[in-house]
Order: C-alpha cells, then structure tokens, then sequence
C-alpha cells in the first residue's frame, strides 16, 4: 500500500524548473522532447513537462491538443496511436513525441520532473489513471500537477504518495475555459475546491502576482507556491518576491 504524502517534499522547490524542458527551438530542441529534457538535465534545472492521451490510452509528452503547431500533422493528438505519434517528427528536428514512460526513463532521477495532466474538464480519468500508473513505484522525484481541480482529487486518491498540485490564475483569458459556467470559474480562480482537491502544492500565473490565495497558500496553508511562465526580468523579480520557485522559459537562472 502507499504511503500517504502529508506535504510538498524539499526538492520540489529546491531548483529552478525548466518550462517544458530547457528548450530552444533555434538550436533544434523542441519543447517537451528528450532533447530538451537532456539540456534541462545538463543545467541543473527541474523540469516541467505535459502530457496528452492517445487514441490507445498513452500518456504522450506533448502540450497542445492537437498537432499542427509542432509537426507536419494536424489532426488532434488522441487521434494516433502512441506508435502513430512516436513516428512525427517535432519541429523538423530528429527529435519525436516521446512517451511519458520513456521520458521519465531518460531523465532517470537526475532533476526532479512536474508532470502537468491536461484536461478538458470533462470528467474523463483516463490519461490521469495511466499517468498514476507509470510513476506507481518510480523511485525518482515526480510531482502531478493540473489545471483541473477533479484531477487532483483523483490522484489524492489513487497515487496519495505522489506530491500532486493545482495549477490556477485569478482569471480565465484562456479559450479553454469558455464553455464552463461562471460559478465553476469562479470556484477555480478562488481555489474553492480544496477541501475536495487537496493538493500539495500551488502552481500560479506569474501575471497575476502578488494575490490574495497565493500569499495565503504560502503564509496560512503551508503550502509551496511555484510561479509560471516566467520569461522577463520583472517576473522573476515578482517570482523572487511571492513564490517559492519559478517555472521560467527562454533564459537560464
């Protein structure tokens, strides 16, 4: 039986976390790629990295919902295979789609690794359940993160070993969020599903620092608060100021 984590572990915070790996696409290493995660590795940094579900049930290391901005294909993710989308080449480099499992495998414990589920917030578990189940017994320092407060609460209860974390904002911009009801929107930007959700730590939008729920993660719940995407200067002077670390993108720390 697993044991029951009761907070965020030290190395969660303890370095700064390469957004989607240390990637330059300049330089031929493509977002959430092997080869990012490899440069992240070299520089001493955590990395943070996505995942999406294939039409046979993997969890595949990519960001968007569908294909077109990194590959020569277009259709959606979860229409291919793993093999199918193994096979694509990212950005034109040699680099492919790799599979969470094989992710974890080449970074093999070096840094620790957060490992964003994405969601349509439609109740469907299963890219949350096979990512619960490659990381069950890694012996390697890997934190769950979502966006999606229903996710959090699954894994608090099927991988309650696993440091797991919401990632929130004050407001919803985002097109993903138009279709869920004000009431639901509201519930996520004030973090009003914790009791529910339970999660170990906070993962918040750097624009909207300094706020209310993160200085009261921080000051009253104890609980860590990581900051994303910080590009500039003055993010990670905001960053330094009202987080615990930072997810940066585009400049080394």
């Amino acid at each position: 039986m697993s044991a029951i984590l009761d907070r965020a572990p030290d190395w969660l915070t303890a370095r700064p976390i390469a957004h989607r790996g240390l990637h330059d696409r300049a330089a031929g290493l493509p977002e959430n790629t092997l080869a990012a995660a490899e440069a992240a590795v070299a520089g001493g940094y955590a990395i943070e990295c996505d995942v999406q579900l294939s039409a046979d049930g993997e969890a595949m290391v990519f960001h968007d919902e569908a294909l077109g901005r990194l590959t020569e294909a277009s259709a959606p993710v979860e229409a291919r295979t793993a093999a199918e989308l193994g096979a694509l080449a990212v950005a034109g480099t040699a680099e492919r789609i790799p599979t969470l499992a094989a992710f974890l495998q080449r970074v093999a414990g070096r840094v620790p690794v957060v490992v964003e589920i994405k969601s349509r917030f439609d109740g469907d578990r299963r890219l949350t359940r096979r990512t619960a189940e490659i990381v069950a017994g890694l012996d390697a320092p890997v934190a769950l993160k979502s966006f999606d407060p229903g996710i959090v609460a699954t894994l608090a209860e099927i991988a309650p070993d696993r440091p797991r974390g919401i990632v929130a904002e004050a407001s919803q911009d985002d097109p993903h969020y138009a279709l869920l009801a004000p009431s639901v929107r509201a519930e996520l930007s004030g973090l009003l599903h914790l009791h529910v959700s339970r999660p170990h730590f906070l993962s918040w939008r750097v624009g909207d620092l300094p706020g209310p729920v993160p200085y009261l993660c921080r000051r009253l719940g104890q609980m860590p608060v990581m900051t994303w995407t910080v590009r500039t200067q003055a993010q990670r002077a905001l960053a330094q100021e009202h987080a615990d670390q930072m997810v940066f993108e585009g400049f080394r720390p």
